[in-house]
């Protein structure tokens, strides 16, 4: 009994296997230095008019018809749209028959006046009457005036039932249909004039210092159109908002496109290059990770040949490399490829690109 306790103890050991170790992986290294570079920031911008008019109705009422649509090209005094003005020709006659009878009123105090004149002169009445009826004409001439002065401004309200272009430029955006009844300053349709273009984008607010400071540097602000080959042309800085927008907290920028050749709505790439720096480090992006909200890289360990994570500040962008703002020191030696199958700990090896192996061992 004991000897075959034996043999399946010795079996079961037998069978248990070490498991094997894991190969160690081949990285691409690089030693950071320091170097000078020239941070650019690029922001996503639109070209609009300098000047855009939200058009309304100055009264209300039912829209009969909107002969403007999106992108259409209008000429001053162009008719855009027009409301059921029924209602507002019957109120302009109502002030003209209201007119009427205040001048007829008018007349007639007059030529009583004109009578007591005679009357007063020939002894007939008291000079206090005829004060009376100088009064009563003074305030009929009153009536008069106050009619004439309703009747003129029911008959702008009977004009403003249609809506005009009080500028040359182009439709950009619609905000009613016919059959809508609209009240009056209710926006109909957005007007962009033409002449000066702007560059139009927002900038995050701790930004808006070295946007300010840069920007009074000649051609530190250039914009280039999307889809265009045209390179990048140079832009002035015309106006920074006083407050942060409240739900994204960056701050709208207008700049001067000057002789741009674009259309409007047209998107286009903001760049703002910043003053060159010293000693900075840059990295590639394929070194750079995020991992728990943190910007990292893979440090390599040259001693133990191990990978430890370490979170950097990334300070901007230059081409296609990053610009470290802190969390590394030149000497470091830093995984730049394959950075999101490591772990920490990793025993790696450095990679040796076939050709330079097989120089070596010859």
């Amino acid at each position: 009994m004991a000897a075959a306790v034996a043999v399946l103890a010795l079996l079961s050991a037998c069978g248990k296997k070490e498991p094997a170790p894991e190969p160690e992986r081949a990285v691409r290294t690089l030693v950071v230095a320091g170097d000078s570079a020239g941070l650019t920031h690029e922001y996503a911008a639109e070209l609009r008019a300098r000047t855009e008019s939200r058009l309304s109705f100055r009264v209300g009422g039912k829209l009969l018809e909107r002969r403007a649509g999106l992108g259409d090209v209008v000429k001053p005094g162009q008719l855009l749209a027009r409301l059921d003005g029924q209602d507002l020709l019957l109120a302009q006659e109502a002030a003209k028959a209201a007119m009427n009878a205040a001048r007829v009123n008018r007349d007639q105090s007059g030529a009583d006046y004109k009578r007591f004149i005679d009357l007063h002169q020939q002894g007939f009445i008291s000079s206090a009457e005829l004060e009376r009826r100088d009064a009563a004409f003074k305030a009929a001439q009153a009536q008069l005036d106050q009619a004439k002065a309703q009747a003129s401004a029911q008959g702008n309200q009977s004009d403003y039932a249609q809506l005009k272009a009080d500028a040359a430029g182009v439709i950009t955006a619609v905000y009613a249909e016919p059959g809508m009844v609209v009240g009056a300053g209710t926006q109909v349709l957005q007007l962009a004039h033409d002449g000066p273009r702007d560059v139009v984008f927002s900038v995050p607010e701790h930004l808006i210092a070295s946007l300010r400071g840069a920007a009074a540097r000649p051609g530190a602000l250039k914009v280039k159109l999307w889809g265009s080959d045209q390179p990048a042309q140079a832009i002035q800085l015309r106006e920074v908002a006083a407050a942060a927008d409240p739900t994204t907290r960056t701050f709208l920028v207008k700049a001067d496109a000057g002789k741009i050749d674009a259309r409007l709505g047209q998107t286009a790439t903001v760049s703002l290059e910043l003053p060159k720096q010293d000693k900075v480090i840059k990295l590639p992006l394929s070194a750079v990770l995020e991992q728990q909200g943190k910007t990292s890289v893979w440090v390599l360990d040259g001693a133990s040949m191990t990978l430890k994570l370490q979170a950097i500040q990334v300070g901007g962008a230059e081409g296609n490399e990053v610009v470290v703002a802190g969390g590394l020191t030149p000497g470091q030696e830093v995984v730049t490829a394959g950075v999101h199958v490591l772990t920490p700990g990793q025993k790696v090896k450095r990679y040796v690109p076939p050709a330079a192996s097989a120089a070596a061992s010859r």
